[in-house]
């Protein structure tokens, strides 16, 4: 099987961490993932403000990147939701204004192939323990992307119970958006803000270490609003957990604050 990890433009830019350790998590499972370096934005963020034309070229550039592989793996919800939610409604609506269904066609192919993490490890591969070690409180926050546009229901929370060491807590309203939205933050900033205050402070009562998200955009999001609380409670991706193992670590300084 040919694997290629689409990183997207906010952990290649921000969190590379979270990139290596999904390439060190597949490794140990015995899967090598390429990492093509012709792979830019997906487009969502042009699409999700109204810039549906401009995204276009950026998502027939994914399929020509990304279309020669089996299987597409991304640690990140709301990319992967871009890919199989919108790309199909973006080659619709090219058809609908009578461009053909030119656009619908290079984009099928990558729709199917395109995987979240913990849908890939669980679904393709079919794991649920790792092999990982993380001798930490956690509770988990389930993105709205995640939830609601890709269903990965249990799948993350199967993941992190088999975690050896790991404590995971039950996080009060679970299932409520932390407010981030991509654009939403910035346009919408004290409504943005507020949700991200509930989230935390919901999180904060379980007493957990650590929240544990499947997306780092809610995560730098949510870890603004511990910085700004100057919380002890600290923002970890998942693939960064599950990547962890005895013999090498991964150890949050959990005494500096985000």
């Amino acid at each position: 099987m040919r694997v290629a990890l689409f990183l997207t433009c906010v952990n290649d830019t921000l969190y590379p961490d979270t990139g290596r350790a999904v390439v060190k998590l597949l490794a140990r499972l015995g899967v090598e993932a390429d990492f093509p370096m012709a792979q830019t934005c997906c487009g969502q963020a042009h699409y999700n403000t109204g810039y549906r034309h401009r995204a276009e070229p950026l998502a027939r550039h994914f399929a020509e990147v990304f279309g020669g592989y089996d299987a597409i793996v991304t640690p990140s919800g709301s990319c992967g939701a871009m890919v199989r939610e919108l790309y199909p409604r973006m080659g619709e609506r090219a058809r609908a204004e009578g461009r053909g269904g030119e656009l619908a066609a290079v984009l099928a192919p990558v729709v199917p192939k395109t995987y979240e993490l913990t849908e890939f490890l669980v679904d393709v591969l079919g794991v649920t323990d790792v092999g990982a070690y993380y001798p930490h409180t956690v509770t988990y926050h389930p993105t709205c992307h995640g939830l609601r546009s890709l269903g990965l229901g249990e799948r993350p929370r199967r993941l992190l119970a088999a975690v050896r060491g790991l404590e995971l807590r039950e996080l009060p309203g679970a299932d409520e958006c932390c407010g981030f939205g991509g654009t939403f933050a910035v346009k919408n900033a004290d409504v943005s803000a507020a949700m991200g205050l509930d989230k935390v402070r919901n999180a904060e009562s379980t007493g957990a270490e650590m929240l544990c998200a499947a997306d780092n955009s809610c995560l730098m999001h949510l870890g603004g609003t511990m910085t700004r609380l100057r919380t002890q409670l600290r923002p970890v991706h998942i693939a960064e957990i599950l990547a962890s193992t005895e013999a090498e670590p991964l150890e949050p300084d959990l005494e500096r604050r985000p």
